[in-house]
């Protein structure tokens, strides 16, 4: 009597299986892109994205419009560099407001979805963590891109104020956008890291103070550390001049050389401060404008990011260690010559730190996202 013996078949590997096989960073584009769409799917039918881009649609507009009035007055006052200053201003605004509404579009991503139960779904189908954080992200970062979308008309209007190049307008625009991408990758790590959405927004909120307003806070209050009294070089009068009482006729006094102890500024050791700045960045990074200077072509500031970019190479360069006292004494033009301005960027040294903390944030999100999960803050709802 033969027995057949019966193979049972062989069991169904688990979603969770498959997908630490596929491992945390295991990415495809179908994944992430299912994810973006339904991220995307739930703000189109929120009112309060639409009634923000026409709130932020129109305060760019108002402040645009202001921008051109105020200038379009004034040509006896910036001549022609009105119009690179209505650019600078437009750009600048859109920066701002850029930074202040894109931590909401991210920072509630990941413990808003945990809060609602909704999170737990994702993370036990195929998806790998890394694919719901980056379709997280490039959700996110999307929305974000839509308010800069609604501010290009007035950008056009500052870039034909202003004259500019193309190259000037698709630095500017990819800088800005960049940096938004920046600030909903730490949204989303912060998301990742704390249960309540206030404080993830909070945290998101003093990080891009932290790069933007602190950044120069600190560099001003550094100032009296890195001043020390040392000696230089003084083309100034002679010490008579200073001892002279005033009796009889003014002798005509001689500037001369000296060497005396003043007070030196070693701004060299603390620019990096404001490299971080994503202002600064933006500022640095658009192309020089040439322009005409006693017949002899040179570079000149023409505008706000140009005042800013030769302040912030000025200071990388650190204090001269000649100075010129003898003004009002000598009619002679001053033997000190001014030194050529600093060429070097200054904007890769900020941009890759942007790329560290956006890149950082994300690493965080994934391993935030990963199951099973080891320990959860206490309050922290799983599904």
């Amino acid at each position: 009597m033969s027995t057949e013996t019966v193979q049972s078949p062989a069991p169904t590997p688990s979603p969770e299986l498959a997908v630490r096989e596929r491992g945390a960073w295991s990415l495809t584009w179908h994944g992430v892109a299912t994810v973006a769409k339904l991220e995307l799917r739930q703000r189109l039918r929120s009112t309060k994205w639409y009634i923000g881009l026409a709130l932020f649609f129109g305060i760019v507009g108002l402040v645009t419009f202001l921008t051109v009035m105020s200038t379009s007055g004034s040509a006896g006052i910036f001549g022609e560099e009105s119009g690179r200053l209505v650019f600078d201003i437009v750009v600048f605004f859109v920066l701002l407001l850029g930074i202040l509404v894109a931590p909401t579009l991210s920072s509630s991503a990941v413990n808003g979805d945990r809060k609602e139960g909704t999170l737990a779904i994702l993370q036990v189908t195929l998806l790998t963590p890394a694919e719901i954080a980056i379709g997280k992200l490039l959700a996110a970062w999307t929305a974000a891109l839509a308010f800069l979308v609604v501010s290009l008309p007035f950008l056009i209007v500052g870039i034909i104020q202003g004259k500019l190049s193309i190259s000037a307008v698709l630095v500017t625009i990819l800088l800005l956008a960049f940096v938004l991408a920046v600030v909903v990758s730490l949204g989303l790590g912060f998301s990742s890291l704390v249960p309540k959405t206030s404080s993830s927004a909070v945290l998101t909120y003093l990080s891009v103070a932290s790069l933007t307003v602190i950044s120069l806070i600190v560099f001003a209050l550094s100032v009296t550390l890195v001043t020390q009294t040392e000696e230089v070089r003084v083309w100034t009068v002679p010490e008579e001049a200073y001892s002279w009482n005033g009796e009889g006729q003014e002798p005509e006094w001689q500037c001369e050389w000296t060497t005396q102890e003043d007070m030196v500024i070693h701004t060299e050791r603390t620019w990096w401060l404001l490299a971080v700045n994503p202002f600064v960045i933006v500022a640095d990074a658009m192309p020089e404008q040439k322009v005409a200077i006693d017949d002899e072509y040179g570079y000149s500031p023409t505008g706000i990011m140009d005042a800013i970019r030769y302040g912030v190479r000025e200071a990388r360069m650190g204090p001269t260690m000649e100075q010129d006292y003898c003004w009002g004494h000598d009619e002679t033009a001053s033997p000190i010559q001014q030194r050529d301005p600093d060429r070097t960027p200054v904007w890769p040294w900020g941009l890759g730190v942007l790329t560290l903390l956006g890149a950082g944030s994300l690493v965080v999100a994934v391993r935030r996202l990963s199951i099973p999960v080891g320990k959860l803050p206490r309050g922290t709802r799983i599904a």
